[in-house]
């Protein structure tokens, strides 16, 4: 195989994974600053439950920048904000998809962090226009952001060697999680220290100057990269020879009758209702329940991504090895990560509701939650890339429209739950995310796929990976 080491392939990784991260830093900079633009008696009643944890004496006394505007939007308007991402994020993942495989994943991508990162800095203008611009305002950068995922998997259908999946992708996509690890305490101390509004500014700029750089740097094929050596291109083009498809319509009758896409579409679906319930809410949890301020927050609401980034970069460095040098077949692989990715989760979580005020334990339980659910991005995470390559963009299109529902719901229905933000709504909360979990891991145990499915090749033939 070709060195790693500067490689076109490994820099293409490299960039993705700035790109993700300034896109999850774009999306969950909200949920840190939504704590700071409400005003503080709306947000809920006084807590006055027995069973709910003392206040902390706080020991850091540092001056607070009260200059941001504050808003009287309630608990359900909140919900919706928080949610209204997802309306936009929805709508473009099948056409996200679809249009990568037409016009390439690199203007997609570009374009999608960009037009986020453009509305990231209307959404202070916006917030001071009213509620509905706000939202209208997030839905938009939800159809910005729609389109990245497809993109990349359909640039990664042309540049990723079966062997190296799980390490290429894991690099790009683990990107993510940083970008939730850093943007969570550092808009908390940018909301500490300076003004609420800074967080959409600060972040937004980054993401117009990552654009100039994923222009400039990346292309959408080996074949058509300015600096790329022979042997690289090469050695990826041979290795995806049998895996791709040359034909030019897209399958449609036969994806949606595929049982494997649909293992896939369920664990997607399972997945993210812990993931996302936990990415909008926990900032709440840890301020309502825990009674830790906006700093510590920040630091322990970002500790869960931590642990799962190192475990998504470490876990597709064990697949890859378990692939090529153990000759564990590729379905043995993507099954068995995915249930340590799922199952672990939903158990740690529902520990995290039963130790009532012991903090250390329950940021402990969430952290090791979070972190085992990095397994599932060498699981059903890549698996698309496994069944069909050709249509991969299109299928992460597929099921992650399915997967966006729990970001619409799960926030709402949670925020619902906890009107008296009591342990006991929260306990309700975590059980029925981590029920949802199990069921989608034992879905896709039963129906998941490791080889190149019939339709995805030129001509339906049979090619044994």
């Amino acid at each position: 195989s070709v060195p790693a080491c500067c490689s076109a392939r490994y820099n293409l990784a490299l960039l993705a994974f700035f790109g993700f991260f300034l896109l999850y830093a774009l999306r969950v900079n909200l949920s840190v600053a939504l704590v700071d633009m409400v005003e503080p008696n709306t947000s809920l009643a006084k807590n006055t439950t027995s069973n709910v944890c003392p206040e902390h004496s706080s020991t850091i006394n540092v001056p607070r920048n009260t200059t941001g505007e504050k808003y009287s939007w309630d608990a359900d308007t909140q919900g919706w904000i928080l949610g209204s991402f997802f309306y936009g994020y929805i709508i473009t993942q099948i056409p996200g998809g679809y249009l990568a495989s037409k016009i390439g994943g690199k203007l997609l991508l570009g374009f999608g962090v960009f037009g986020t990162s453009v509305f990231t800095l209307l959404t202070p203008l916006a917030a001071n226009l009213g509620v509905g611009y706000l939202i209208a305002v997030r839905a938009l950068e939800g159809l910005g952001e729609g389109v990245t995922f497809p993109a990349m998997h359909s640039m990664w259908s042309s540049w990723a060697p079966p062997l190296e999946r799980s390490k290429l992708l894991s690099i790009s996509y683990a990107g993510a999680q940083l970008g939730t690890v850093v943007s969570l305490p550092l808009s908390g101390l940018i909301c500490y220290y300076m003004n609420w509004v800074y967080v959409f500014y600060i972040f937004g700029t980054l993401g117009v100057l990552w654009f100039f750089f994923w222009m400039w740097l990346v292309s959408d094929t080996p074949e058509t990269h300015r600096n790329i050596s022979c042997a690289e291109r090469e050695y990826i083009l041979s290795s995806l020879k049998d895996q791709l498809s040359t034909q030019k319509s897209v399958p449609w009758r036969p994806i949606l009758e595929s049982l494997p896409l649909w293992a896939i579409v369920v664990a997607h679906f399972s997945y993210n209702w812990t993931f996302y319930t936990l990415l909008t809410l926990l900032p709440t949890y840890m301020k309502e329940i825990l009674r830790f301020d906006a700093q510590e927050n920040g630091f322990l609401s970002a500790l869960p991504y931590f642990g799962c980034w190192l475990c998504i970069i470490l876990s597709g460095q064990i697949a890859d090895y378990l692939r090529e040098k153990q000759n564990l077949s590729t379905v043995c692989v993507r099954k068995s990560f995915t249930l340590i990715g799922m199952i672990g989760p939903a158990v740690f979580l529902v520990a995290a509701g039963f130790i009532g005020c012991n903090y250390a334990l329950a940021v402990a339980f969430v952290t090791i939650s979070t972190t085992l659910g990095g397994f599932c991005t060498s699981g059903y995470s890549i698996n698309h890339l496994d069944i069909a390559p050709s249509y991969a963009g299109i299928l992460l299109g597929i099921t992650n429209s399915f997967a966006t529902i729990p970001g619409m719901v799960g926030p709402v229905i949670a925020k619902n739950l906890t009107h008296n933000n009591t342990v006991g709504e929260w306990q309700t909360v975590f059980y029925i995310a981590a029920s949802i979990n199990l069921c989608g891991a034992i879905f896709f145990a039963l129906f998941a796929s490791g080889e190149v499915q019939d339709w995805a090749v030129s001509g339906y033939h049979l090619h044994r990976n």
